[in-house]
């Protein structure tokens, strides 16, 4: 990466972290990871905007601010493993990578899926893992997780994943409720959850099934 490029991002990081109050390792995460490979062709003079921006399947990639809430609530420094439900264009997935061992992201809809990991080989990112199917249902075989996290909003966490975290994880997701989107954070404590509100967000909502490429 060149100066110019790294200067940039650092400026961008420094827009975000006016935001959030944003960990180091957070920081440099967002100093590190090139939003514009992760938006669409025709965005990408926007990529450094603290804006949300469409991308295909009629999803969106998040704003850089609440993509850094959503990590910052998740709590990852000293974690070893996060489990992400809808990786979307990755870049969530590309921030957490930066910061935990290991990056299990689960995508329903396969063009996403695709294009997301052509960005991670692109960016050279080697411990985020894959995998094409409804995450309501998680991912049992790396199990437990010691953080989760939903790209997506839900009405509620379905007892599954909840099965999924390990004790002392944490969980976030974006609740609705009452005709809103609320950033919540679960913990696990002696095998029971608890509950914190944080704030309104708005995110796409999880959907059902898997969206595969046709022919």
């Amino acid at each position: 990466m060149d100066r110019a490029k790294q200067i940039m991002l650092q400026n961008f990081a420094d827009e975000i972290a006016d935001e959030v109050d944003l960990t180091p390792s957070i920081y440099r995460a967002f100093s590190k990871i090139e939003r514009e490979l992760f938006v669409p062709q025709g965005f990408r003079r926007w990529a450094y905007r603290l804006d949300a921006l469409p991308m295909g399947a009629n999803q969106w990639i998040s704003s850089p601010v609440t993509v850094a809430k959503m990590t910052a609530y998740l709590e990852p420094d000293g974690a070893d493993n996060v489990l992400e439900i809808g990786c979307g264009s990755g870049y969530q997935a590309a921030i957490l990578s930066t910061i935990l061992r290991r990056v299990f992201t689960i995508e329903r809809i396969e063009s996403l899926l695709n294009e997301a990991k052509e960005r991670f080989r692109k960016l050279n990112i080697v411990n985020i893992h894959t995998r094409l199917d409804d995450g309501r249902r998680g991912w049992r075989e790396y199990a437990p997780y010691d953080r989760i996290l939903f790209s997506a909003s839900t009405p509620e966490i379905p007892e599954e994943i909840f099965k999924q975290l390990a004790e002392g994880g944490i969980l976030v997701a974006p609740i609705e409720e009452g005709g809103k989107q609320v950033i919540t954070q679960f913990t696990k404590i002696d095998g029971s959850i608890q509950k914190t509100k944080k704030e309104s967000c708005l995110f796409v909502p999880i959907k059902k099934g898997v969206e595969q490429k046709s022919g």
